[in-house]
């Protein structure tokens, strides 16, 4: 396992740190081949984070004053525990980065969220073909469900579904 790198400072994000997010954004979309899907702005982002009503939280790992990493997530809630749970959308560290302790010490600060927060449990997703986020992932204890299916109604859909139109 990777020591944590004491040089690395995990933080909540800025306004600052809009733009080199968004950068890294483009670069899991780029990861994960999913650019095509990509249809948020810095401007979206911006208001996202920092709006009248976020939703989403986010961390940045920085270096030397440089941002390196981000973690985004928010809040859902689980009837069955009957408390709210975190929600990890994205964890990401630039590639040079990788293998230095950045990942692990973004999770555990997410992880450090969810537990200081009450949370009842903290979940994610990864792609079935990302080898590296699903074992980075076993190796920090978490259990994949296989018998859960995620299921998604796009935008398109929505409309399809609602009979609305914009």
């Amino acid at each position: 396992m990777t020591e944590p790198n004491p040089e690395v400072e995990i933080r909540a994000a800025q306004e600052s740190d809009v733009a080199p997010i968004m950068e890294m954004i483009r670069g899991i979309a780029e990861y994960e081949k999913l650019t095509h899907q990509l249809e948020i702005t810095e401007e979206s982002l911006h208001e996202s984070l920092f709006g009248d009503n976020p939703t989403p939280h986010a961390l940045v790992a920085t270096l030397a004053g440089q941002t390196v990493g981000y973690a985004i997530y928010f809040y859902n809630f689980s009837t069955f525990l009957g408390k709210r749970g975190l929600y990890l959308e994205d964890l990401y560290v630039e590639s040079e980065y990788r293998g230095k302790g950045v990942g692990n010490l973004l999770f555990k600060s997410v992880a450090q969220v969810a537990y200081d927060e009450g949370c009842g449990r903290m979940e994610w997703v990864a792609l079935d073909w990302n080898t590296p986020a699903l074992d980075f992932y076993q190796a920090k204890g978490a259990d994949m469900l296989d018998e859960w299916r995620l299921h998604r109604l796009t935008r398109d859909g929505l409309e399809a579904l609602t009979g609305s139109s914009a």
